[in-house]
């Protein structure tokens, strides 16, 4: 090989790991899916009850930014991720429909859920209405 065409091979490569490297698209952060879980809870119109505990699991595009968990807008909590997910907790205080919301640098995910009126059995709950 002519040292002009070793050049121009040495030139291509170096251009086309550049033009990766640079074009290559960065990931953002983001909470890909909210999922409410009811846990032990049960009821004939919804699972979710007031005073009952529920799970907000949000699955993350990035795991090690914090994530904010709003019911209705209000904030509830901030969230250090483990794993690629985001747990909280969550006990509705209050009868009806609530809009949940997992946010993670300005990328949000949410749920829909009716909320009954929940009594507690030790860990589970029973919930009514909805």
């Amino acid at each position: 090989m002519s040292d002009r065409k070793f050049a121009i091979a040495v030139a291509a490569i170096g251009t086309a790991l550049l033009a990766t490297t640079i074009g290559a698209p960065s990931a953002s952060a983001g909470v890909s899916q909210l999922t409410v879980k009811p846990n032990l809870s049960v009821g004939s119109a919804t699972n979710y009850g007031t005073g009952c505990t529920h799970q907000l699991l949000a699955r993350l595009s990035v795991g090690i930014i914090p994530v904010a968990f709003y019911d209705n807008g209000v904030l509830l909590a901030v969230v250090a991720p483990t794993d690629g997910v985001a747990m909280y907790n969550w006990v509705p205080s209050y009868t009806g429909a609530h809009a949940l919301i997992a946010v993670q640098e300005g990328i949000a995910s949410g749920a829909n859920v009716s909320v009954g009126r929940g009594f507690r059995f030790g860990e589970s709950c029973v919930v009514s209405g909805g």
